[in-house]
């Protein structure tokens, strides 16, 4: 891991954590560029596993979670969004609660990447409740050990959904959930089905090329996809929370479930110009709450920043460089 890659936030956010932001927002004009958002990173809890890539390091020890967790505070980003599939997933469930006691003593935040089940309708909905207030009683709720490090937005938990088929009925696990403590906050990846859009206080945006589809060439960065995204979240939905998305690039080559597709890293451009593309239509009247970097360590999938964000044949990130403040 490059020294200098540790510094890819800190400069930035340091600034913004010692100003008083309600002011600068009414001292600035009106169409100045919005305020940097909170910096989130997908995080994937199951390397050590056999079933997964061997990356040189197992999700299990507590040395790696101290070391990850300080090299991302150092970058800026405040919290791992981690892929998380309930008790179905044991090994990934213990590694997220070990996550979750190493950011506790660390000032640091984690939250649940909610991965849909795939069974039948009633069934599906019924093991959504079930991992939900598995994860309230373990993870969110007041009795929950290391609570503390649970991701909030505004006193609400967050949790972010990964769809699958579509199976859950949302309503009712929303109405279920509403008996918490603090009512979650559920944020679906783009737009949820319209039926349950009441349920979602919000959308994320997730790496992928848009309508072009994947270019064989992996020139398709997917920018088609985030501008539309990020219209639609301004245009039609200025009630709901935006998190934008941010990669540096995609291979899903070494993966198991691969399908051969590409997006170039072009030494670091791809992650530079999603990091910036929420400018477009969000500035400082208007503040985007949140960029999920996708992702802190998928090897898998060619998306992880972990070890740098420029990817090979490329020359080697230079000492001190920091991408977000680089321009």
């Amino acid at each position: 891991m490059p020294k200098a890659f540790l510094c890819l936030v800190m400069a930035c956010f340091a600034l913004l954590k010692g100003c008083d932001s309600t002011a600068v927002n009414h001292a600035l004009p009106p169409h100045h560029p919005a305020p940097l958002p909170t910096l989130l990173a997908v995080y994937m809890p199951w390397f050590g596993d056999h079933t997964h890539m061997d990356v040189g390091y197992s999700s299990h020890d507590p040395g790696v979670l101290h070391k990850q967790i300080e090299q991302a505070k150092h970058l800026g980003i405040s919290a791992f969004v981690v892929d998380w599939y309930g008790e179905s997933a044991p090994y990934s469930d213990a590694n997220f609660a070990l996550l979750q006691k190493v950011a506790s003593k660390n000032h640091f935040q984690v939250a649940l990447l909610y991965n849909e089940p795939e069974d039948a309708d009633q069934q599906s909905t019924d093991d959504a409740i079930a991992g939900l207030d598995k994860a309230y009683n373990s993870y969110i709720g007041p009795s929950a050990k290391y609570h503390d490090a649970y991701f909030t937005y505004q006193g609400h938990p967050v949790i972010f959904i990964f769809p699958k088929q579509g199976h859950v009925d949302w309503n009712h696990v929303r109405e279920h959930c509403s008996s918490w403590s603090a009512t979650p906050i559920f944020i679906y990846k783009d737009e949820p089905p319209a039926q349950y859009a009441a349920d979602f206080a919000g959308s994320y945006a997730w790496v992928q090329p848009g309508a072009a589809g994947w270019s064989p060439d992996g020139s398709n960065w997917g920018e088609q996809y985030l501008d539309y995204f990020y219209k639609t979240m301004h245009d039609k939905h200025p009630d709901k929370i935006a998190v934008g998305g941010v990669w540096p690039g995609f291979d899903d080559s070494g993966a198991k479930w691969g399908l051969n597709r590409h997006m170039q890293r072009n030494c670091g451009k791809t992650f530079d110009t999603t990091l910036h593309m929420y400018d477009r239509y969000f500035d400082s009247a208007t503040p985007i709450p949140f960029l999920l970097i996708e992702t802190w360590n998928d090897y898998e999938e060619g998306t992880a920043i972990e070890r740098g964000i420029t990817g090979s044949g490329c020359a080697a990130e230079p000492e001190n460089a920091n991408p977000l403040t680089s321009h």
